[in-house]
């Protein structure tokens, strides 16, 4: 039996960097951090038995250095890098950089990320292996052919850069005079965010849900699925909550989708843990693309099947073969995450980095927290606006529910502008807790915002900051003010 790395390196910040070190830990490796002159006190600098320095604030000039941070993992004995999520995650130079210098890379091989970098390409593959893909275009030359296409599909459709990721660059058309306008605005937004200005258009399937299908592959042949996430709630195209089992999918449902994902990633040479996501409506579901890393959501996966994810990434990139088999996995309870951003709902969720000047996390039976920040944390403006991941687990829907109540009244955090106001009332929502969910799901619950201003005033029962009374007073005092009005 193959031993597994003595020292790994995570090429990463934040709660990311915090949960692979937790695991390395836990398995007995030393840990090596890396960190921007933003981060220099951040807890995942101070975690790892290990940190150093890679330059400035801008991801460009520190997180970005591929190079630089090889270097220092061969430098510092590190026999293996985590990417974590974001950044270089999802460049196959970085796993073809780490084999030259003899470092495993703990995630897919550079072969199996370009297969599925491209949207385009990876829903060519699928296609090829008979996985289900929303009917589209190939590569987009001529925006007449492209209208030719549309017409064919019957409007609205959707331009995509096949390149890339978090909707950026995506256009909804309506009616034909509005596409090419559509396609030189998302061609230009393709070539300025990712580099490559290809795009394609294919239908749009009006108020779809998003759900995923987290796998994980060894290279003894093996591959898994572990299930699907509803990850529907979204702002501009990016997850802010989701949960496991999906209200909308059954089990033949769950096994049809779980071996369409492994059919996906088997194409594609597909290597440790990986997320294929689908676009599903009344009971059909399409592929959409393969997210070769770890996933932001990966907890509630764990939660309800038993799984450590991050440790199972580990033991097969150290070659080992997957712990389990299809026929060990056994999806038990309900779990929801929330993502704790920096973030102001009421301006349109714009980043709201600040000190954070009191925190105090929630606890209790089936509360997870996963963070980098703390009490005195700065929040940087120069990165992503997670803050926390909030993760809850019920023996069913109504019990994962209540839990995510109790924890974000429970949850200080002082000083930025944070999502958890607006998590309350999606709680609250009667939508959410009949299950009625789509992408568009925040564009049409107005309301949410409304809603969320009564829990802004509430004090937390766990907030013991020397304030708190003053707090809680003056909440009170406009509250009697509004009553009089």
């Amino acid at each position: 039996m193959k031993k597994l790395f003595q020292k790994v390196l995570v090429a990463n910040r934040g709660e990311i960097a915090v949960r692979v070190f937790r695991a390395c830990r836990e398995l007995g490796i030393s840990t090596i951090a890396v960190y921007s002159d933003a981060d220099r006190d951040a807890i995942h600098a101070r975690y790892a038995d290990e940190a150093f320095h890679i330059g400035p604030a801008p991801p460009s000039e520190s997180y970005l250095q591929l190079e630089k941070i090889v270097r220092l993992a061969v430098d510092h004995g590190a026999e293996a890098i985590h990417p974590g999520y974001g950044f270089l995650s999802e460049r196959p130079h970085f796993p073809e950089v780490c084999e030259a210098h003899g470092i495993a890379f703990i995630g897919p091989p550079a072969a199996a990320m370009r297969a599925m970098g491209s949207k385009l390409e990876a829903k060519a593959l699928a296609r090829k292996h008979g996985v289900p893909v929303t009917p589209g275009s190939e590569a987009i030359d001529d925006p007449h052919k492209a209208a030719e296409i549309a017409r064919g599909i019957g409007f609205p459709v959707i331009v995509k850069p096949s390149g890339g990721g978090g909707g950026i660059g995506m256009k909804v058309v309506e009616r034909e005079d509005d596409l090419i306008p559509a396609l030189t605005t998302a061609t230009n937004a393709a070539r300025s965010a990712f580099g490559d200005p290809t795009v394609y258009v294919e239908k749009y399937v009006a108020k779809p849900r998003h759900i995923e299908i987290q796998v994980i592959a060894d290279s003894h042949g093996h591959a898994v699925h572990l299930g699907e996430r509803e990850c529907s709630i979204q702002r501009r195209h990016q997850k802010i909550l989701e949960e496991t089992p999906s209200p909308a999918v059954t089990p033949d449902i769950r096994k049809r989708m779980g071996e369409a994902a492994i059919k996906a990633v088997k194409a594609a040479g597909y290597v440790n843990a990986g997320t294929v996501e689908f676009i599903f409506s009344e009971g059909d579901f399409y592929f959409l693309e393969v997210n070769a890393r770890l996933q932001v959501e990966h907890p509630i996966t764990e939660q309800v099947t038993g799984v450590d994810l991050v440790k199972e990434q580990i033991r097969v990139a150290a070659g080992h073969p997957l712990s389990f088999g299809q026929e060990d996995v056994h999806w038990k309870g309900h779990a929801i995450e929330m993502r704790i951003n920096a973030e102001d709902p009421a301006r349109k969720f714009i980043p709201n980095p600040r000190r954070i000047s009191r925190w105090v996390a929630p606890a209790g039976p089936g509360v997870r927290v996963d963070s980098g920040f703390g009490p005195g944390s700065e929040v940087p403006p120069n990165y992503d606006s997670l803050v926390a991941k909030l993760i809850v687990g019920g023996a069913d829907r109504a019990e994962a529910v209540a839990r995510g109540r109790r924890a974000l009244r429970e949850f200080v955090l002082v000083g930025p502008a944070t999502t958890i106001p607006y998590h309350r009332a999606i709680l609250e929502s009667p939508d959410f807790l009949a299950g009625n969910l789509s992408t568009r799901f925040i564009d049409d619950h107005p309301e949410l915002l409304e809603e969320m201003k009564r829990f802004l005033g509430e004090t937390s029962p766990m907030d013991y900051g020397s304030d708190a009374r003053a707090v809680a007073a003056a909440a009170a005092a406009v509250a009697a003010v509004v009553r009089s009005a």
